[in-house]
């Protein structure tokens, strides 16, 4: 991870933007990186400093201003030590010295906000779509596959693979997550309670609690992709909220998450009166400068926790939207060709056979990616947290190459 801020990365894209032979406008920017939908408003808070671009996004900005990824990231560390140089001169005179804290204490209020505002963005849209699938693919695949007879059991990970998480390919814990929805739906056939109810919120985190704990023929916790255990994810998803924010998954955790990057801004209201204050002493003024001091430093330390999580949230959103539209059409297709009950195995046929087993490592890849604790990114150090975005970035890839190559 790169040594610069995401402050003096926003500026060196906007002067490069501007400097262009016409002037780039944020728009023609964001369609010639590649943006999509609503790029021109990533480029704004890119440039505003609220979120700096992560490594594909940082290429495609890089050539679209006719630089290199390189040279852009050595203008940004150059610059941001220029930053921090301008920072640590403190004015002379008090008055200045208090002039320079509102202002400091201003952009540290508007950032926190729009942190929170993109938050609560980004964990809305994949809320949204995460619950259209949940009822009308993972729980209608539960329900449907219930009601077939004498399906084999899929093939287990052995047991040192799944313990072996950290060493274990992606594909392992997607086939851990498959064989283990596959136990809960035979258990919730056979009378258990994990199929009762089935569609809703509830529905869902009785039966993913049930398929977790299915995972592993010893009853062991498995560790979950970011390293969490099993338990951990299980009393998540029954405890309400998502898995992304200590709930039921990456869908609720938009409160806890905007709480969290909100910590900087609740932490200084209580000096909130000596901002106002017109006058102010010199001891009154230096608790304040060291309170945004810190501010300003837990917000650049979890910054790129921050961008990792936006990146995260957006890629995932992307993906549960591709099974919101083939996902879902593709499972109905299947159901209106399922003979009538009672069903058994061998009545589906082949192509009905493979399109259940199919079906079961789709909703296997929306369990693994629904367990990614995204929390854990906006306080991890940079080692860890580099080691995070290397699972999550593969769950990701993985899920959608898998998903795409099944609907």
């Amino acid at each position: 991870m790169n040594d610069f801020s995401a402050e003096a990365m926003g500026l060196v894209i906007r002067e490069h933007r501007q400097a262009q032979q016409p002037p780039m406008t944020q728009e023609e920017l964001a369609e010639q990186a590649d943006y999509g939908k609503g790029g021109a408003v990533s480029i704004s808070r890119i440039e505003r400093g609220l979120v700096s671009p992560r490594e594909h996004r940082l290429a495609a900005v890089a050539l679209a201003l006719r630089l290199t990824p390189g040279q852009l990231e050595q203008e940004a560390e150059d610059r941001t030590r220029s930053l921090a140089l301008q920072r640590g001169r403190r004015p002379v005179k008090l008055r200045d010295q208090v002039a320079e804290t509102k202002r400091r204490h201003a952009e540290i209020t508007e950032k926190t906000t729009q942190r929170s505002k993109i938050t609560q963005e980004h964990g809305e849209s994949f809320k949204r779509v995460h619950d259209v699938v949940r009822d009308k693919f993972f729980m209608r695949f539960v329900a449907l596959a219930e009601s077939i007879s004498g399906a084999p059991e899929p093939e287990k990970p052995g047991e040192k693979e799944i313990e072996s998480t950290r060493e274990a390919p992606t594909a392992i814990h997607i086939e851990a997550m498959s064989a283990g929805i596959a136990n809960a739906i035979r258990g919730a056939a056979a009378g258990g309670a994990a199929g009762a109810a089935v569609g809703g919120a509830a529905a869902y985190g009785a039966f993913t609690a049930a398929a977790l704990f299915g995972t592993a023929s010893t009853g062991a916790a498995i560790p979950t992709l970011t390293g969490v255990a099993a338990t951990n994810a299980t009393l998540a998803l029954l405890g309400g909220g998502t898995l992304a924010a200590g709930g039921a998954g990456m869908a609720g955790g938009t409160l806890l998450l905007t709480g969290m990057v909100a910590a900087p801004a609740a932490a200084l209201a209580a000096a909130g009166f000596y901002v106002v204050k017109q006058r102010r002493n010199k001891k009154e003024e230096e608790r304040l400068r060291t309170q945004i001091e810190a501010a300003e430093k837990d917000l650049d330390q979890s910054q790129k926790g921050f961008d990792t999580m936006v990146d995260v949230l957006s890629r995932a959103t992307v993906i549960m939207e591709y099974v919101e539209v083939h996902g879902i059409h593709a499972l109905e297709k299947w159901r209106a060709s399922l003979p009538p009950e009672s069903r058994d195995w061998e009545s589906l046929g082949h192509g009905g056979q493979e399109r259940y087993k199919g079906f079961l490592t789709l909703a296997g890849c929306l369990l693994a990616m629904n367990i990614v604790n995204v929390p854990d990114l906006l306080t991890a150090e940079p080692g860890p947290l580099r080691e995070l975005d290397e699972i999550i970035d593969e769950t990701l890839r993985y899920a959608d190459k898998t998903i795409r190559s099944i609907v």
